[in-house]
């Protein structure tokens, strides 16, 4: 195994170098001088040539990302001069909260993923598996944002029973209690989507376990029914269902952007909405980076557990 896990991590790092190609480039690529976003109405020649100094955007495009590159390596992210701070240390902050988002929502659609692709699967073309499969169609067909709308509309503007918005409340709060109310709303409006995924991946794979032979031949032994599902066809399709839990992992991360900014959640995600308007590059290139690279390492212990499961798939 460890041999293994070392085999995954050298092949993670031309994906993280891919990453930073495509990050820096993407920036390189918008239009606009950064300079005049930065300075505003200071925007004076001189004072354009100043910051574009600054920031190195003088320089050939290849040669700012070599620079850039070169001062990762050493942790250097750059500074924000739009929060005149460090980079990483906003980014490292902002992280934390995302991190709370993400993991709640990502733990909830796995729960409920799960538990409704093997109801569905146990009872196919049953009453059960319908109910299923409609309420999973319709969370995978609604638009995450605007689903985050409806439920502030209802639960906090109409019923008043839910905060609308932020991390904390503004009087008072602070404690464990307080996160867990106002996570309640962000967090399962960024599951949702990913339920569905799960679910009908989950209902796939038991279904293509259930027809295999040691299915039946647990069966053929007087194994009761609850003992043939949980304790060998769930078991093997979960070396399926690993892979794609780890896959929403990356779409949990990616829906936090959006939905931060609908519930004012504090993450990296309403970060880099701010930073992307005032073309705050430095934080950009950061915040996206740091996403990236938590995503592949995601991906990273999804295979490890896989392998875990199945040793075959370690040869």
């Amino acid at each position: 195994m460890p041999g293994y896990i070392l085999k995954r991590l050298v092949s993670a790092i031309p994906v993280i170098i891919g990453l930073s190609v495509i990050v820096f480039g993407i920036m390189a690529l918008i239009p606009g001088d950064p300079a005049l976003a930065i300075l505003g109405s200071y925007a004076t020649p001189e004072n354009v040539a100043r910051i574009n100094r600054e920031l190195g955007l003088d320089r050939p495009v290849w040669e700012q990302y070599f620079v850039w590159v070169g001062n990762l390596v050493q942790g250097d992210f750059g500074r924000s001069f739009i929060l005149n701070r460090p980079v990483i240390d906003e980014v490292l902050e902002r992280f934390g909260a995302t991190l709370i988002l993400a993991g709640a929502s990502l733990v909830l659609c796995s729960i409920l993923g799960i538990f409704a692709g093997v109801v569905s699967a146990v009872r196919q073309f049953g009453w059960t598996d319908r109910i299923v499969t409609f309420f999973v169609l319709i969370g995978i067909s609604t638009p995450a944002f605007w689903l985050g709308l409806i439920f502030i509309l209802l639960f906090a503007v109409q019923w008043r029973v839910l905060p609308a918005s932020g991390m904390y409340a503004v009087y008072g709060g602070g404690d464990l209690p307080d996160l867990l109310i106002h996570l309640i709303l962000p967090a399962t409006t960024l599951a949702i989507v990913a339920t569905g995924v799960i679910a009908r991946l989950t209902r796939a794979a038991m279904l293509e376990v259930l027809r295999q032979d040691f299915v039946r031949t647990a069966r053929a032994k007087g194994l009761n029914e609850r003992a043939v599902i949980y304790r060998h066809a769930f078991k093997a399709a979960l070396v399926s269902i690993i892979p794609v839990i780890g896959i929403q992992a990356g779409f949990v991360m990616g829906g936090a952007v959006y939905i931060e900014t609908v519930f004012q959640w504090p993450g990296i995600g309403a970060m880099l909405v701010n930073a992307i308007s005032t073309r705050d590059i430095l934080l950009v290139q950061g915040g996206v980076l740091v996403v990236a690279v938590t995503y592949v390492l995601i991906n990273l212990l999804a295979d490890v557990a896989q392998a875990v499961l199945d040793p075959r798939l370690k040869t």
